[in-house]
């Protein structure tokens, strides 16, 4: 019987999950911390990822110990520290500061669909990742990552398309991430044996 489910998601032990909402078949690795954010179909992260604030879309895959939507601290206040903006975790009779926390919730980071981000990798809050990207291991990316192009660095930098130009537009309009579970199944030998380009003169 399969592992996932289009019910629920596969959550592994140890997780804090606040405020998210799954797709269908999405596993959530051991040890992870999902808050306010959205994981699209299929998607998964492996153990020890933190992620806040993020919209992922489906079929991305995140290694271990990634860092997506990292939360900022007040730069621009006299203390940086959390005291003034969880302060009922310090007073009995202080309040939280829900504009600020609110505020932080929107900044929010975009992961495309199909995308990688290696082992050790942190996103930003308000960056993009372009559907069909890859983000290199320990890599720190603060900007928009174009679609199809492989990242990597501190701060990340364009390293290499992943597909010759041209694939990348019709893959992109292809969108077989759309394409129902069973069509997936139906399909799934030539995912594994046909290269990008096959792949498209099939099913274009």
């Amino acid at each position: 019987m399969a592992r996932l489910t289009e019910g629920a998601p596969y959550v592994h032990p140890d997780c804090e999950i606040t405020d998210t909402e799954f797709g269908r078949f999405v596993e959530i690795g051991r040890g992870s911390r999902v808050a306010h954010s959205t994981i699209g179909d299929y998607s998964y992260c492996d153990r020890y990822s933190d992620i806040a604030n993020a919209e992922i879309l489906k079929f991305s895959n995140i290694a271990s110990f990634t860092r997506i939507g990292a939360t900022d601290h007040p730069m621009d206040k006299a203390s940086l520290h959390h005291f003034h903006y969880r302060s009922n975790d310090y007073w009995d009779d202080a309040a939280p500061d829900e504009a600020w926390l609110a505020h932080r919730r929107t900044r929010r980071a975009v992961i495309g669909h199909d995308t990688w981000i290696g082992h050790g990798a942190m996103i930003k809050p308000e960056v993009t990742l372009g559907h069909g990207s890859v983000v290199a291991s320990g890599a720190i990316v603060t900007r928009d990552v174009d679609p199809y192009t492989v990242v990597a660095g501190l701060p990340a930098k364009p390293v290499r398309a992943r597909y010759a130009p041209g694939i990348a537009d019709r893959m992109m309009a292809l969108a077989w991430w759309d394409w129902s579970h069973d069509r997936l199944r139906a399909t799934l030998e030539d995912f594994r044996a046909l290269s990008a380009e096959e792949f498209l003169e099939r099913y274009e």
